[in-house]
């Protein structure tokens, strides 16, 4: 599979701003590629740079291996979806969805052809002469979608689209997005700050903070191997557990906690991803470690009625109860590694708990990752 979209250490800057700091990437054809980071972080400013409508100060961006130096937004075989939609509210749905097809002179015929079978792919066929007005969020959101897709871009750019949306519409909304991508094939590169969204949504995701590029990979690897502290806390909840030593065996990475107890890790898996930090890397295979943080998602933490001698196992005592539905989450004071955050499934399958209780709690030494300050 070729790239569509190659993005070389481009950079930004508005003033003595610099939004943009030698920012390189790659898009598979055919992904759905999202670059996730906190507002402000130049994740935007990228996505119209790609798109023509501003111009990088250095670096260069290839569309389908063609340097888009100066080649104007008309010209770029992209097409974008914008936050506010941009939808023009004196047309009704027909003539909004067709307007890109009428302005590249397409024959009647073509442009009806090309019509039913985008309002079939988005589920509003019977909704052609409707005002925009009359349209929900959701429906206007497919609207614009078909505007832009109609056109058939090599790429489509989607700038934080469901953002306006309450909770339940855009949940919605994400599973209607990744269907209607997946049926017409067009690579998506997709601006979001929403976590969920990104991992729901994406093939491939680029985590951003002040102009950078951070960490890249799919959203599996993202979740369970972040690449730093800052990308650890953004993307989901999570446990940071300081550590005053490590030492490393043949088999495991051996932590000892501010109060004496041992947390174990094995080595032979990597944590389940293919990378330590480098201060350990670098360290023999015996020997001390200057301390990183252990972390551990709330998940893979487990109750237990005994002590597991094979698992890393602690006492604690449970400070708050949170219900979320599905799932219900103790955040636990333990002496032994401090404040815990435990998920749990609500399936009736383990004991109702109370503020106050004491329980113990484990996780496997496969699980976790350490990660540098």
């Amino acid at each position: 599979m070729k790239y569509i979209v190659q993005v070389d250490k481009i950079t930004k800057s508005y003033g003595k701003v610099q939004a943009i700091r030698g920012v390189s990437f790659k898009a598979k054809e055919g992904q759905f590629f999202s670059m996730l980071g906190p507002s402000g972080c130049g994740k935007t400013t990228i996505l119209r740079i790609i798109g023509g409508f501003i111009e990088q100060d250095e670096g260069k961006v290839k569309i389908d291996g063609r340097d888009m130096k100066g080649i104007p937004p008309n010209r770029r075989d992209t097409a974008m979806v914008f936050q506010n939609l941009a939808l023009f509210p004196h047309m009704n749905v027909r003539e909004n969805i067709i307007y890109g097809l009428k302005k590249r002179r397409f024959a009647h015929n073509r442009i009806m052809e090309e019509l039913g079978s985008i309002l079939k792919i988005i589920n509003l066929k019977g909704f052609e002469s409707r005002r925009i007005s009359e349209l929900s969020g959701g429906q206007q959101q497919r609207v614009a979608l078909a505007r832009s897709l109609i056109v058939r871009p090599k790429i489509l750019l989607l700038d934080e689209p469901l953002a306006s949306l309450d909770k339940k519409l855009r949940v919605s909304m994400q599973e209607e997005l990744k269907d209607i991508q997946r049926k017409i094939g067009t690579t998506f590169l997709y601006v979001t700050h929403d976590q969920s969204e990104a991992l729901t949504l994406s093939d491939s995701i680029a985590v951003m903070d002040e102009g950078n590029i951070i960490q890249t990979g799919s959203p599996d690897y993202i979740y369970n191997c972040p690449g730093s502290i800052f990308i650890a806390d953004f993307i989901g909840a999570g446990n940071f557990i300081g550590v005053s030593s490590v030492k490393k065996d043949n088999h495991n990475f051996i932590m000892e906690t501010r109060s004496g107890e041992k947390i174990f890790l094995k080595d032979g898996l990597k944590n389940k991803c293919d990378y330590v930090p480098e201060r350990v890397k670098r360290t023999g295979s015996e020997g001390d470690i200057t301390p990183p943080v252990f972390f551990i998602r709330p998940e893979k933490i487990r109750i237990t009625e005994k002590s597991v001698s094979d698992k890393n196992c602690f006492k604690g005592k449970i400070n708050t109860i949170v219900f979320e539905g599905p799932d219900v989450r103790l955040e636990v004071n333990s002496e032994q590694v401090g404040k815990i955050r435990i998920g749990i499934k609500n399936d009736g399958s383990l004991p109702r708990f109370k503020q106050g209780s004491d329980i113990l709690f484990y996780w496997d030494r496969t699980d976790g990752i350490l990660l540098e300050y």
